[in-house]
């Protein structure tokens, strides 16, 4: 019997706790967008680390919430798609937040058949002994698990998690072509980039009210030619977008265009456009045109 090794390593927790720079710590490839405002995250991103006899497929997923909108509802399912596939789950917390927050699926934690790991992120941020009571403490909460205190931003533990990892992956052929890192193509990246750069340079509701679409990706030998619609909810939200003589969407296009080149290592020319689509939140049909439904 080969003695290969794969499987599926899907990443849940609360908003805000590291999971998506530690999925990208893992893959060693900026896959999932990182910025310090909550539901960052929204769709359900595959990272594929590739060895020789192993294949790890790690899932990072939207930070777990109580829905408000259609929109939240679908991003909770891809969170419960990942503990209903996932041959180990990476739980993430960090050592700001009260476990008490997550009670149902802590609960569900301790039900699950696979192996579970419960990561305690930026113990760069605490001592040593609150570290070590916070390990105590998941001990109690989830006695099956492992509990791996680490700091994703540092770097500190991930070679051992990912240690830890290859040893609890099932004995079964790869999923993926060997040459494959990801399960999305190059329009979805091009949006992520964008929206993150919404996240970073607008406050209040504009990041949550914003949706990117990639309406035309043409790849050229020299450039990528990539013409994108944000849409957001109000008018007034379009106004923002836009800024002051068209200034904050140029900067924004700037930001967004310079990491596309570095992602795709190509020459990008990005012409943006603001649309107003004031229920797409709430709208199945456009949730679906947008990926968060199949």
């Amino acid at each position: 019997m080969s003695n290969f090794r794969s499987g599926f390593v899907n990443i849940i927790g609360n908003p805000n706790v590291g999971k998506s720079t530690l999925m990208n710590a893992l893959v060693g490839e900026k896959l999932s967008i990182v910025t310090n405002k909550a539901q960052t995250t929204r769709h359900r991103i595959m990272g594929i680390v590739n060895g020789e006899d192993y294949q790890i497929v790690f899932s990072d997923t939207p930070g777990i919430l109580k829905p408000s909108y259609e929109l939240q509802e679908a991003m909770m399912n891809f969170v419960d798609s990942a503990i209903g596939d996932a041959d180990i789950i990476l739980y993430v917390t960090d050592v700001y937040e009260k476990s008490e927050k997550n009670a149902e699926y802590v609960r569900k934690l301790n039900l699950l058949s696979c192996p579970v790991i419960v990561v305690v992120n930026k113990i760069d941020k605490s001592s040593e002994a609150e570290v070590a009571a916070l390990v105590e403490k998941w001990h109690g909460l989830v006695p099956k698990a492992e509990i791996l205190p680490a700091s994703a931003l540092g770097k500190f533990n991930t070679d051992l998690l990912l240690g830890k990892i290859k040893s609890l992956l099932p004995l079964q052929p790869a999923w993926y072509d060997q040459n494959t890192f990801t399960d999305k193509n190059l329009r979805f990246f091009a949006s992520e980039i964008l929206r993150e750069k919404i996240l970073e340079n607008y406050d209040k509701e504009i990041p949550y009210c914003s949706e990117v679409v990639i309406e035309s990706f043409i790849e050229g030998e020299e450039m990528y030619s990539i013409e994108a619609v944000i849409n957001v909810v109000r008018e007034s939200q379009k106004g923002i977008i836009i800024g002051k003589k068209g200034l904050a969407l140029k900067r924004v296009g700037t930001q967004a265009r310079k990491d596309m080149e570095e992602f795709f290592q190509k020459k990008v020319f990005l012409k943006i456009f603001v649309k107003v689509d004031p229920a797409w939140r709430e709208n199945k049909k456009e949730l679906k045109r947008f990926g968060y439904i199949q």
